[in-house]
């Protein structure tokens, strides 16, 4: 097997000992998921974007208390920043630092249409001037411990007016003080829409040079993970979908880079065990009743890995009183058995698959 060298990847003063991270994905990389990627492979983890307003506001609003807690378990641990007042940024990027988070990411890339209604996400690729003051007054109000980085699209669409205004950004943020900036290869207007352009990340880290560029997009399985940053150069890459249901992509991307085989997937009693702990640590978090509907998109995800994936998953679904998603666990995983990696339905570009599908198009 041929070994495949990868830098240790540097945000700021911290050092990872593996290029490969889990990304900021909203509505899901709370405090469970952030460790169960932790504890098999995932060197670094963000936490799901928080709102400026409601982090200034998290003492009076009990619900929403997860949001802002930190294991001991996980650092380095990021907390991203989305907001449109800039005034209110550097505030609530204190608030974080006070909480326990490492490093401060802001995010100038959310393309969800009610975020971009409110003049946030990747609503600020169309204001190069405004974004410059967020990421401006985040660095100014956290410690110079702390690092500050980004987390972008390519732009706002295809124009040159967004391709200007996206270099604009990209190279004041860096002026500005952040250290590490994510570029997803996808525009604000084409959502999760069509391939992620990689080689518009190539591009960008050739203009970059020593700066710390991220790539994102398209990352479903190990094999991506390092095709990306072999086809592209960049110094690391954020798992995003591709975590959901399958903490195991960071453990089998760095047996690929050791120039191992890819491991087998987890066995019904390795998934068991791993999807019961999520389980119990968000019933810490949340407590029995409230982490039912935010488990069940969970047990989804998990359920893909199953032989029987489509029962599987009908029971997750099912689970409306708390402790019962142990019934599922019994039913379908006290019998050990292989597990199944599931087809990729968005292969990334340097895959077979993508390759395939452009030359049958072509044909």
């Amino acid at each position: 097997m041929i070994t495949t060298t990868l830098p240790r990847l540097r945000i700021g003063k911290l050092e990872l000992d593996f290029p490969v991270v889990q990304a900021a994905l909203s509505g899901y990389s709370d405090t469970a998921m952030r460790l169960i990627a932790r504890r098999l492979g995932a060197p670094y983890t963000l936490c799901e974007v928080m709102l400026d307003k409601l982090i200034l506001e998290v003492r009076k609003r009990k619900r929403t208390h997860h949001l802002m807690h930190v294991d001991d378990a996980e650092h380095p641990v990021a907390g991203q920043l989305m907001g449109a007042d800039p005034l209110q940024f550097g505030p609530a990027a204190m608030r974080l630092v006070e909480q326990g988070f490492d490093v401060i990411d802001i995010n100038f890339g959310c393309p969800v249409k009610k975020v971009l209604g409110r003049c946030r996400g990747g609503f600020h690729l169309s204001q190069p001037d405004v974004a410059l003051e967020i990421v401006s007054r985040v660095r100014e109000a956290v410690p110079e411990h702390i690092p500050v980085t980004v987390k972008m699209r390519r732009g706002i669409d295809d124009t040159q007016e967004s391709r200007d205004k996206f270099f604009t950004i990209f190279d004041g943020a860096y002026k500005a003080g952040a250290v590490a900036i994510t570029v997803h290869g996808r525009t604000v207007t084409q959502r999760y829409d069509g391939p992620s352009r990689w080689e518009f990340l190539r591009e960008l880290k050739e203009y970059a040079g020593d700066r710390v560029v991220l790539g994102s997009g398209d990352l479903f399985d190990a094999q991506a993970c390092l095709d990306m940053m072999q086809y592209t150069g960049v110094d690391g890459v954020t798992v995003a979908r591709g975590a959901i249901g399958n903490p195991w992509i960071f453990g089998q991307a760095r047996a690929l880079a050791a120039g191992l085989p890819l491991p087998v997937p987890p066995t019904l009693f390795e998934q068991r065990n791993v999807i019961g702990e999520h389980y119990r640590l968000a019933e810490e978090l949340y407590g029995p009743e409230r982490c039912l509907p935010n488990m069940r998109k969970f047990g989804i995800k998990y359920s893909r890995l199953h032989p029987q994936g489509d029962q599987v998953r009908a029971d997750f679904c099912t689970v409306r009183a708390p402790g019962a998603w142990r019934e599922v666990l019994t039913k379908w995983y006290s019998i050990d058995g292989p597990g199944e990696y599931q087809d990729v339905e968005e292969p990334n570009p340097l895959s077979a698959a993508a390759v395939r599908h452009s030359c049958e198009a072509v044909h």
